[in-house]
């Protein structure tokens, strides 16, 4: 009888990375309320087109709450990510609604992406990389291409931050809260799919202790 080492299968979608209902289900259940209330409420009055931003931001504010209590109750630690999120939405949805101010509600996911690429490049700073710590559940790779892993999603970060701005500046508030779903998303996948060849090409199938000595 031969000893074999147990190999553990590489995980398609990291852990690390945040369960994708804890990511999308709240932004779903932002886009779905607000298009409800444009489809079939009065056009004016406490529940209606013209308040359907503050209730679908009363609604995504529940939910983030949901997917963090839901992540606690599964006995998993918070991501760094997650805990982002869900501070300046309960902050900046709460300015939203107390104030009864949109501005606040547009300028939210800039907040969040700017806020998610100074965390990543952060990190870099003090030596500890915390795209590596997301992902490496899934990918083995040397220091230098996790370094440049992070530092592509920081960079994509920003400009989803400066998306945003164009958007919520230029386009209706309809048209800003569906882009969520037409645009950031696919956004997300296309860029995830382009960085698959790099992570192809530099994952150590063999898991070793192997460290690269090449500069980045």
């Amino acid at each position: 009888m031969t000893d074999a080492a147990p190999t553990e299968p590489k995980k398609s979608i990291p852990k690390g990375a945040g369960n994708i209902w804890t990511d999308l289900g709240p932004v779903l259940v932002f886009v779905i309320s607000f298009n409800a209330m444009q489809n079939f409420a009065p056009e004016t009055g406490p529940v209606s087109k013209e308040t359907a931003i503050f209730w679908a931001t009363g609604l995504f504010m529940g939910a983030v709450a949901v997917a963090i209590g839901w992540t606690l109750m599964k006995g998993r630690r918070l991501p760094p990510m997650l805990i982002i999120t869900g501070t300046v939405v309960m902050v900046f949805g709460g300015l939203t609604l107390f104030l009864q101010d949109k501005t606040f509600a547009f300028i939210k996911p800039t907040i969040i992406n700017l806020l998610f690429a100074v965390t990543i490049l952060g990190s870099l700073a003090i030596g500890r990389n915390l795209w590596k710590t997301a992902f490496e559940h899934a990918f083995t790779m040397p220091d230098h291409a996790w370094k440049i892993f992070a530092l592509r999603w920081a960079a994509f970060y920003v400009v989803l931050a400066i998306v945003n701005e164009i958007i919520w500046r230029n386009f209706s508030e309809a048209f800003w809260t569906n882009s969520k779903i037409f645009l950031s998303i696919p956004l997300a996948i296309a860029f995830m799919v382009i960085n698959l060849p790099f992570l192809m090409k530099h994952n150590i199938e063999d898991g070793g202790d192997k460290k690269a000595s090449d500069p980045a």
